[in-house]
């Protein structure tokens, strides 16, 4: 039992001191009603990505617009993501994520997107995606779709893979 523990804690050192840092810079907006302000919302993430997978946490608004009182619009939120199929510089990604807003009545959070992300070199890649965020609270819940486009600045360089293929971006 004990090999297999630290064997297992090996393993998990190894996939940690082979992954690329990144930090991605996430705004979108919303089709929710109101002005452009109120529609926009931005995030910043940092994370690790491991080869087709990465796990980032993220902090952001929903809401550039004003509010009066407690501001209602922060968020936390982990967002795993997955490269289902990458060809050339662009890959398909997929990116569940579960978190909390700070202060609001719909404060539990779930986000499904998806994005073509394309690799602009090696230490930049930019992602044009889409989604939906789903809030609920204790009497309320809502969902919101939204549009996007990020951009994601890796400290060491990285060539994504697609789940489905192994082919490697032309440089």
């Amino acid at each position: 039992m004990k090999n297999l523990f630290l064997y297992t804690i090996f393993i998990l050192i190894s996939n940690c001191a082979t992954g690329q840092t990144y930090i991605s810079f996430v705004p979108s907006l919303t089709n929710s009603p109101g002005t452009i302000a109120e529609k926009a919302n931005f995030s910043l993430e940092a994370g690790r990505q491991w080869d087709v997978f990465s796990l980032g946490a993220d902090i952001g608004k929903t809401s550039m617009g004003r509010t009066t009182g407690k501001d209602t619009t922060v968020y936390m939120e982990v967002r795993p993501n997955l490269n289902i199929f990458q060809q050339g510089r662009f890959t398909n990604t997929i990116t569940p994520g579960i978190g909390f807003i700070i202060n609001a009545k719909e404060s539990f959070m779930t986000e499904v997107t998806s994005g073509i992300e394309y690799t602009f070199n090696p230490l930049i890649h930019i992602n044009i995606y889409f989604g939906q965020y789903y809030y609920s609270g204790k009497e309320s819940s809502s969902s919101v779709t939204f549009f996007g486009v990020s951009i994601m600045k890796y400290f060491t360089p990285y060539h994504p893979r697609g789940l489905l293929n192994n082919n490697k971006p032309k440089e």
